[in-house]
């Protein structure tokens, strides 16, 4: 473990560098959020109703924080394809270092990064009117759960393992995660979407994701009373998170050992 541990972080760093170096991809990351927080909290804001009251920017905020995170899964996937497609992996199994840590090096750093995604779209969300209405304890547990939901990074891993070329890498990761992102509770509440379509809604990863953090940050949260997950939405966000880490960690591993052979 202390290998696996000492590879990754070495992995990671190599990473931050190509950051800190060419930060125009940060800088381009941080855009898209900036744009989701004032369109739908300047624009679309005046016209949403929340079921039972509450101020539609502290309803949003917890929405953009998931999204963003689960969006950095197309990012993870187009590095992972364009590390394996440039030969920087076949350099990478050509020394003796743990497998796992060329794929957990891509997550360490993408969740550092995010963590500077966070701290800015916080300070913008402050702005704008969002506010935690919790204590510090259960603010750090719902920033925690965002991160939490990194998981996904494990997906685009495995979609940039299995793409041919990077674009193809980009297609096919944006493809699912930008719907799944919006058929949720993350900027307008499930309860008004048509009854085939909320159960669809209702029981996705991401909905349970930002009905914890808008749980442990106090902010409006809709009734979900006939919803088994959004009843429970912080041990649904742990077990969707640990769900795919279950499923995706040995099939991302086991993908690299033969995908540059």
């Amino acid at each position: 473990m202390r290998r696996v541990g000492s590879d990754t972080l070495v992995v990671a760093q190599r990473h931050l560098l190509h950051v800190v170096r060419v930060p125009e991809e940060a800088i381009a990351g941080l855009l898209l959020p900036i744009v989701f927080v004032v369109l739908f909290a300047y624009v679309f804001g005046s016209a949403v109703v929340l079921p039972g009251g509450g101020n539609y920017r502290e309803f949003l905020m917890p929405g953009i924080f998931t999204q963003s995170m689960a969006m950095m899964c197309t990012a993870m996937s187009v590095a992972v394809a364009t590390d394996r497609t440039t030969g920087f992996i076949d350099r990478l199994r050509s020394l003796p270092m743990a497998r796992s840590a060329a794929l957990s090096g891509h997550v360490l750093a993408t969740m550092l990064s995010a963590v500077l995604a966070l701290t800015t779209m916080s300070a913008l969300g402050y702005v704008v009117g969002w506010r935690i209405r919790t204590d510090l304890l259960h603010a750090a547990a719902a920033y925690g759960l965002v991160l939490l939901a990194a998981a996904m990074l494990w997906v685009g891993a495995y979609i940039g393992l299995l793409a041919r070329t990077v674009t193809v890498a980009d297609n096919a990761t944006f493809a699912w995660i930008f719907p799944l992102t919006f058929l949720a509770n993350t900027f307008v509440p499930s309860q008004g979407l048509p009854g085939w379509l909320r159960p669809l809604a209702e029981w996705n990863p991401v909905a349970s994701t930002v009905a914890a953090v808008r749980t442990l940050f106090g902010n409006p949260v809709p009734p979900h009373r006939d919803s088994l997950p959004l009843r429970h939405p912080v041990l649904s966000a742990v077990c969707w998170s640990l769900a795919l880490l279950v499923a995706c960690v040995p099939l991302a591993v086991r993908r690299y050992r033969t995908a540059t052979r």
